[in-house]
């Protein structure tokens, strides 16, 4: 992976990438990152949590802006799928936020803009669901590494 800061900055460009609505992945570079030593641990948690929570400020800023497109033909969902989405996140609320680190979390953190989430709740429900991601992959890691 390189030396410490540049391992460090391919961590925070792979989990910023990750948690946007583009198709990165952020776990094998942590891994990798974590087995080689090249740095200390809690700054890689640390710098993969605030990449990952920063990409999903992206995906809330999106959200944000683009209820007023909606009835563009471009427009990525159906009027169905977008009213489905608010009336989910209107029923479980911002509580599942702290899935946003699962797979489809992207997709809460667009709702989450789209619904108007006061934005200190956003980012405290994030981060707190994105750190304790890396906080488990880091042990599972050490686990399976044996380090």
């Amino acid at each position: 992976m390189g030396d410490g800061p540049g391992a460090l900055l391919a961590m925070f460009a792979a989990a910023f990438g990750a948690a946007t609505i583009l198709p990165f992945q952020s776990e094998i570079v942590f891994a990798a990152i974590q087995i080689a030593g090249e740095v200390p641990l809690w700054w890689l948690i640390a710098v993969a949590s605030i990449g990952n929570t920063l990409g999903s400020c992206v995906n809330y800023a999106l959200g944000a802006g683009l209820e007023r497109f909606r009835h563009r033909r471009w427009f990525p969902l159906t009027e169905a799928q977008l009213d489905r989405s608010q009336a989910w996140f209107r029923r479980w609320g911002v509580w599942s936020l702290l899935l946003s680190w699962a797979p489809f979390g992207d997709g809460l953190t667009v709702v989450a803009g789209v619904m108007r989430t006061p934005f200190a709740v956003f980012l405290a429900l994030v981060a707190v669901a994105k750190t304790g991601r890396y906080l488990a992959l880091a042990l599972l890691t050490a686990s399976v590494s044996g380090g």
